[in-house]
């Protein structure tokens, strides 16, 4: 008797070796459809009713090594991307709780109503450490009675990582730079008892704005495996009042209270200094966002088998189907052009600190950001 397999979304179940192999000679018999499908420039997947591959075009096979593309015949399309949650059941990719919001799954689905469906996805893969950003397109085909689904993927990850970055510069850093040009023009006419008030302003604005420059540079190095790790000792809770101190005086720490658990851990730690400063920065700028005027963001940091582990809790709750999906590239519940600060924090952490980035969120307690990395480094 089978396994029945456990699903959190689309149906488990698979073709038998043997209807693959039938599936399949139907495309490889048919030349002229063959031609066709590999004149495509982009990924071309033809998947049956179990979502597997009985057919791929040639920029598939470009893609891949002789052997691995022998392997495809029965693959579902996140198990070819390698994608992290394709592993997480038994059933494979369409199974885990995550897919519920995969656009590709989802487009697929559409396309088995016998609706053409385009739909973009976001893939993270190898272990949470690359991620791609896809144009998906599921187009119904039906030969000999048999229902296929044609499934041809676009990557456009530079598409959004441009966009992201028009937003960031056109909006997020002009608009810093045009209350700095505006601080500096009044301090001509201010009195002379202002002027350490504005100076102070002034020097807070362009900190902010290099700050954000600075961040960008350092996200594009670490994408391109670029971004050199650098070890030095420093002190936990020294880091973690500095970074307070700075977001304090931040365009969002206006009007909110920062406040660090005074248990906090005191101790000494051998990591890069610069990109964990990166990491806790964007957890507290990310609270601060989704915090109310007068509202308080805490952090905090404890210590756990040889793991320093810092926490950035704020009131707000995310949905579940957002929780899924905040530490992808490009996701973002802030409007279109963003969603680029989560997704550093998984990837700095995860990648350079050779730690681990979580998120919980409820109604009751808001939602907690933790990174948990070892207080001696390895590189």
């Amino acid at each position: 008797m089978e396994e029945t397999l456990l699903t959190y979304f689309a149906p488990a179940e698979r073709a038998h070796v043997s209807d693959l192999i039938n599936q399949r000679d139907i495309f490889l018999q048919n030349n002229l459809l063959c031609e066709v499908l590999d004149a495509v420039p982009d990924v071309l997947l033809i998947l049956n009713r179990q979502r597997q591959i009985v057919y791929s075009n040639h920029v598939v096979k470009s893609l891949l090594e002789e052997d691995n593309y022998k392997s495809v015949l029965g693959m579902r399309p996140g198990e070819l991307l390698n994608c992290v949650h394709s592993t997480e059941t038994k059933g494979g990719c369409g199974t885990s709780e995550f897919c519920k919001t995969c656009g590709a799954v989802n487009a697929i689905i559409n396309n088995q109503k016998r609706i053409a469906d385009v739909q973009e996805c976001r893939i993270t893969q190898n272990g949470g450490l690359d991620a791609l950003d896809l144009r998906v397109y599921a187009t119904p085909l039906s030969i000999d009675g048999i229902d296929f689904t044609i499934f041809s993927v676009i990557d456009i990850s530079h598409e959004k990582r441009r966009r992201m970055l028009e937003k960031i510069f056109f909006h997020d850093i002009i608009n810093t730079a045009g209350s700095l040009q505006g601080a500096v023009h009044l301090l001509s006419d201010v009195k002379q008892s202002e002027i350490p008030e504005y100076t102070q302003m002034i020097v807070n604005l362009s900190d902010s704005l290099l700050e954000e420059i600075v961040a960008q540079r350092e996200i594009s190095s670490a994408e391109t495996n670029d971004l050199i790790t650098e070890k030095s000792t420093f002190n936990s809770l020294i880091l973690l009042n500095e970074i307070t101190r700075f977001y304090s005086m931040h365009v969002q720490g206006k009007d909110k209270l920062i406040t660090i658990d005074p248990a906090s851990a005191n101790i000494s730690i051998s990591s890069d200094r610069v990109l964990l400063r990166r990491v806790l920065g964007n957890m507290i700028k990310n609270a601060l966002e989704a915090t109310k005027k007068d509202g308080v963001v805490n952090t905090g940091c404890y210590v756990n088998d040889g793991v320093i582990n810092y926490w950035v809790q704020n009131d707000a709750f995310i949905p579940r189907d957002n929780q899924l999906q905040i530490f992808q590239r490009s996701f973002t519940t802030k409007g279109t052009g963003r969603g680029i600060g989560t997704y550093s924090i998984r990837l700095f952490t995860e990648k350079y600190l050779k730690g681990k980035a979580t998120l919980t969120s409820s109604k009751e307690k808001g939602t907690i950001f933790t990174v948990s990395c070892p207080i001696n480094l390895t590189i």
